[in-house]
């Protein structure tokens, strides 16, 4: 990464919007703090959103779903003595 690219802490703060300006072209901009990289600027990349239905077929729920479990779960709402 060349060095034009690292930049220092108080002038992240000053430059803020020049930066973000590289970063929406597509340039990483790495921040640095006493000369050590402790951030990095990049641009924005929205994930798509999930569409209802999207992951029929991937996810399988059992039948008896809602009863797993059902007698470990009695037990701690009421104890063994039942």
């Amino acid at each position: 990464m060349s060095d034009d690219r690292v930049v220092h802490l108080y002038e992240a703060k000053t430059q803020l919007s020049s930066l973000v300006e590289r970063t929406a072209v597509g340039e990483e901009i790495v921040i640095a703090k006493a000369g050590r990289p402790v951030a990095r600027l990049v641009a924005y990349e929205p994930r798509p959103a999930l569409r209802f239905g999207s992951l029929k077929g991937k996810i399988e729920i059992l039948e008896d779903f809602d009863r797993l479990a059902a007698d470990e779960i009695d037990e701690m709402f009421h104890g063994s003595a039942r």
